[in-house]
């Protein structure tokens, strides 16, 4: 295998690290909630009914801004149902996942929940702009942070929180281009309504920030045509444009499968262009930054057989979205992170969707133990040690043939320069059957140890974390990986995730 090399400089660096890149996503989809991070009868819950056990995972994982309440379930949302106390609370048909919410957990138990995850996490709250509109927008705005002194401030105080809830980062419905979406619009009418809710929540603090709603995929059939439309009309008056993104093999395919992030950064540079077109067309200085407010591995597919076959019928917190992640899902997983932090001067806010149960991290079982994913190590190791100045990686990688996308690099890299000198380096390789020698050049540097040289990877790639085995995968020391005269030499295994720490 030939060698794949490239060189760090401090001189080239595209952008600071954004800590809300590390975010996360909790929706009332399945078991997120309730018997994921709330199960009030859990021998570990505690007085909120909160699962602490989960709690110290949902810190070890490093998440900071925690989106909510959905996704597609924000589309159904009535904010109001979610307050006061709990045995008052309706319960409600959501649409979106035919599932029946019961509202014992709201808008205050969130708050409680990220207060509890601790300082480093914050708050991201999604309006409904498909079923409702300006005016339930203002009135959740208004009881959530308004301190005191008006009907919905005081009612909010009536219902035990004094305090307001800080909530700065909103967004502006979820994927209204997308027909599935309970209240779909096309971008002409989703442009017109956000804006107007962006100009009113303005009038009540002009200091929140904004998420209009982009494409849910560079798929779909009004990308680009969406997001010029809708900014068109909200460009002064949001922060942020959103994306969203899945990834799963198809038909089978695995090498194109691994190279999912050649699509995710595509998906990234054409919103960027797409949104500085808008910004030149308006003459505007300003520069609309991305919220990549969903992405993960998701087994799609799967779910819509379930979606098509008429089984689901209105139950509580059914067991929905619970794929189970592997090795090869994992190393797919980084490379996702990678391609995120590959842009960080762009996108400054990122939620891995889910956080518990669905699509997720962690997992649980009701009554019983919680559990780490294979796809839970790189994302720790990344919100810890990615923290920093991102520095330009160009690779000259071996290549290898793709169906879906070509001719692509056989490592895919990242590496992130902390405010203290030391430097971590992230790499995928994505050779399914060989290793991949690796030489980075240390330019000015004055790297000259490696501290931890870790990898997830395993000679059978559809290992996996399970209830029975929940330690079976994972992250392992590498050894021989060194620095000499302003080299580092290292050996990837195959189809491995990789942390290379230098000081």
């Amino acid at each position: 295998m030939r060698t794949a090399r490239f060189t760090l400089d401090p001189a080239f660096i595209i952008g600071e690290v954004n800590a809300r890149i590390f975010g996360s996503f909790v929706e009332h989809l399945g078991r997120c909630v309730y018997t994921g991070i709330f199960e009030p009868d859990h021998p570990t819950a505690d007085e909120a009914g909160l699962r602490t056990d989960v709690l110290e995972l949902v810190r070890e994982l490093g998440v900071t801004a925690i989106r909510y309440p959905g996704g597609n379930f924000v589309s159904g949302y009535k904010w109001e149902d979610s307050v006061g106390p709990a045995e008052d609370r309706p319960r409600r048909l959501d649409l979106a996942w035919r599932s029946t919410e019961t509202n014992r957990f709201g808008l205050s138990e969130y708050i409680d929940f990220l207060r509890k995850v601790g300082p480093q996490s914050e708050p991201m709250m999604a309006v409904n702009l498909g079923t409702r509109g300006v005016a339930e927008a203002l009135e959740l705005q208004e009881y959530a942070n308004h301190p005191a002194g008006t009907a919905l401030s005081d009612l909010r105080v009536s219902h035990g929180d004094k305090d307001p809830f800080g909530i700065k980062l909103w967004c502006l419905g979820n994927e209204m281009d997308g027909p599935w979406q309970t209240g779909h619009k096309t971008a002409q009418e989703y442009g017109r309504i956000a804006a107007e809710t962006a100009r009113a929540m303005r009038q009540i603090d002009p200091g929140v920030e904004l998420v209009a709603c982009g494409s849910s995929s560079q798929s779909m059939p009004t990308f680009a045509a969406w997001e010029a439309t809708v900014l068109e009309e909200t460009y002064d008056l949001v922060d942020y444009v959103s994306l969203h993104a899945y990834y799963q093999p198809e038909n089978g395919d695995i090498d194109s499968f691994l190279a999912s992030a050649v699509d995710m950064e595509s998906f990234i540079e054409n919103v960027i262009a797409t949104a500085d077109h808008i910004g030149a067309k308006l003459k505007s200085k300003k520069k609309i930054n991305l919220s990549f407010d969903e992405w993960n591995v998701w087994y799609i597919s799967e779910w819509h057989a379930i979606e098509n076959s008429g089984a689901r019928d209105w139950a509580e917190a059914p067991r929905l979205l619970e794929d189970n992640y592997s090795v090869t899902d994992a190393v797919v997983f980084g490379s996702l992170l990678i391609a995120l932090l590959r842009h960080a001067d762009r996108v400054t806010v990122a939620c891995l969707a889910q956080l518990v149960n669905v699509i997720a991290p962690i997992m649980t079982e009701p009554g019983g133990p919680a559990w780490r994913q294979t796809t839970f190590f790189p994302f720790a190791q990344a919100s810890k040690y990615g923290r920093g100045e991102v520095l330009d990686v160009r690779v000259d990688s071996p290549t290898y043939d793709t169906k879906k996308y070509g001719e692509t690099d056989l490592l895919h890299a990242t590496a992130v320069r902390a405010a203290d000198g030391t430097v971590t380096v992230f790499a995928v390789n994505r050779s399914r059957t060989d290793a991949l020698p690796l030489e980075v050049a240390l330019n000015a540097l004055e790297l000259t140890t490696v501290t931890e040289h870790t990898a997830l990877a395993d000679a059978d790639p559809d290992a996996r974390n399970t209830l029975a085995e929940p330690e079976r995968v994972v992250p392992h020391p590498v050894a021989g990986t060194a620095v000499a005269d302003g080299t580092l030499t290292a050996v990837l295994e195959p189809l491995s995730w990789n942390v290379i720490r230098l000081a």
